[in-house]
């Protein structure tokens, strides 16, 4: 007897081909069969009556920074409602393991608690295969993946310090790279304007990317620039991938700033050249025209070099705030990615702060702040982070909006949404599937449905490695959405982010609903994957 009966539905198969009548049987976690009937006579214990709505693969959240925060809420609820049923964890370079430093993982912590959230948990682990268990120990709704982050293993060995490492050091560093995908990391990533992968030689990088070759695992970046040096990061990018035969993954794919806007076809010959030369490239976005970050990556990276108490005695010395000041608005280090002044303060709007005393400030742009209090915007930015204990995270709105139609409607792209958690949070938390669906899709008709849930399932699922996920066929995970393709929307704005779409009726997560009725269960079905 079957656990679950979905009948009457269209379903859409997440491989881009079209829709089609049937109904799906979910049994022991898996899709036990699918029926080119309506109703089929199956028994069930349960049956669910989609009345003529969408049945498609469980979402895929290519880039997601639930790391600490799935253990503060483990259903996830603003990822779950929107239909993710798996979080790939471990972006930009940071994962939370492998962790051996000691006093690591508290520095660690206070390093990307703008990123990854303070969340008061004990750390106990150190291997991946530890972090992992921690996970499932804890329980989750949705699925977990975790990438290696190159920060985590680079701070591992040398802490935040800013040099080049020794072969042995570089030796010490790939090994861990080499343990975590032993232990089931699905790939290896990079954020090489963060500290301190920035402070990384191309030599440094590909040496630690090399380790994948074995395992045939991803290669995930969030390369030295996407503004002013966008085409040299590319071209480093690409020349790894293909001088060592990995798959590359490009995170966020974009083209920021002013200068760069309208160059989307030109970013995409990259990846068509490295296609022809034989580099495995994928890439995600999402649909939004801000990104978000740390209120810390505005700074240049010789501030970070004494790790965050550094940090900190930096912010609050006369002369170190002045070469902050002219490093920024003059654009003095080379290749630097000034975020900062690439977007303009204007642009740059607090999301999150740690205390309730600069609750006001959410929401504000650095400009607004720095005209509050009368000083300028550097200060503004120094006197926050000191106050915040570095604990600000940002948005940043840097991008054209037709860049990001043509970037979404690319072949390679898959989605992701790169959300923060907390505070007055980037909208994408909340809204970004939603709104592939229901602006994208239905009001812009920027492509079809199928195409759509191919880039956030069976495309995410090819790129990340994930065999199980992302088609709905007998013997595939069920993991499965049931969506109304006329009501779906996503509700988050900028204004208030903090709202569920509408139009997901079921989210099903190994076989149990994580989601029903549109409303987050009690359940926590989700499982780590581990390669």
């Amino acid at each position: 007897m079957a656990d679950i009966l979905i009948t009457n539905t269209k379903i859409v198969d997440g491989t881009g081909a079209p829709w089609y009548r049937g109904a799906i049987e979910v049994n022991d976690g898996r899709i036990a069969s699918i029926s080119r009937k309506s109703n089929p006579n199956i028994g069930t214990e349960e049956t669910i009556d989609a009345n003529g709505k969408v049945v498609c693969p469980g979402f895929i959240d290519t880039h997601s920074h639930s790391d600490m925060e799935l253990f503060d809420d483990p259903t996830l609820a603003p990822k779950v409602r929107q239909g993710i049923t798996t979080e790939v964890l471990g972006q930009d370079g940071f994962s939370m393991a492998p962790m051996y430093r000691d006093g690591g993982a508290e520095e660690w912590s206070k390093q990307l608690g703008a990123l990854a959230g303070r969340v008061n948990v004990e750390w106990t682990w150190g291997s991946v295969s530890d972090y992992l268990d921690a996970i499932d120990k804890s329980r989750i709704a949705p699925n977990a993946a975790l990438i290696v982050g190159h920060g985590t293993v680079r701070f591992n060995v040398l802490g935040m310090d800013s040099r080049n490492p020794t072969d042995v050091e570089l030796e010490e560093m790939a090994d861990l790279v080499t343990e975590a995908l032993k232990d089931g990391a699905i790939g290896f990533s990079t954020g090489l304007i963060y500290t301190p992968c920035t402070y990384a030689e191309t030599r440094e990088v590909q040496e630690l990317a090399a380790r994948l070759r074995p395992y045939g695992r991803p290669f995930i970046a969030h390369i030295r620039s996407e503004g002013r040096w966008i085409w040299e990061a590319l071209d480093e990018f690409v020349d790894i991938g293909a001088e060592e035969g990995i798959p590359l993954h490009l995170s966020h794919f974009k083209v920021a700033g002013p200068e760069q806007h309208g160059k989307v076809d030109q970013a995409k010959a990259f990846i068509e050249t490295a296609r022809e030369r034989g580099v495995d490239f994928t890439a995600e976005q999402y649909p939004y025209t801000a990104g978000s970050t740390m209120l810390s990556a505005v700074l240049p990276p010789w501030v970070h070099a004494a790790g965050p108490e550094g940090t900190l005695e930096y912010l609050t010395d006369d002369d170190a705030r002045e070469r902050i000041r002219r490093d920024v608005t003059e654009w003095r280090i080379e290749g630097w990615e000034n975020i900062g002044a690439l977007s303009g303060w204007e642009n740059v709007v607090i999301a999150n702060v740690e205390s309730e005393a600069n609750a006001e400030v959410e929401g504000l742009s650095i400009a607004e702040v720095a005209d509050d209090r009368g000083i300028g915007s550097i200060d503004a930015i120094c006197d926050l982070l000191v106050e915040e204990d570095l604990s600000v995270s940002i948005s940043l709105h840097m991008l054209d909006e037709d860049d990001v139609h043509e970037i979404l409607s690319y072949e390679r792209v898959c989605v992701g949404t790169d959300g923060l958690f907390g505070g007055k949070p980037h909208p994408r938390v909340y809204g970004s599937y939603p709104r592939i669906l229901g602006t994208y899709v239905r009001e812009e008709n920027l492509f079809t449905l199928e195409e759509a849930v191919r880039k956030m399932t069976s495309l995410p699922a090819r790129a990340m490695g994930l065999d199980q996920k992302g088609v709905v066929r007998p013997g595939m995970d069920a993991d499965l959405v049931v969506f109304d393709p006329v009501r779906v929307k996503s509700h988050a704005t900028f204004e208030n982010p903090r709202r569920f779409p509408e139009g997901i009726d079921h989210v099903l997560v190994n076989g149990e609903f994580a989601v029903r009725d549109g409303e987050t269960t009690e359940n926590l079905p989700g499982r780590t994957i581990r390669k």
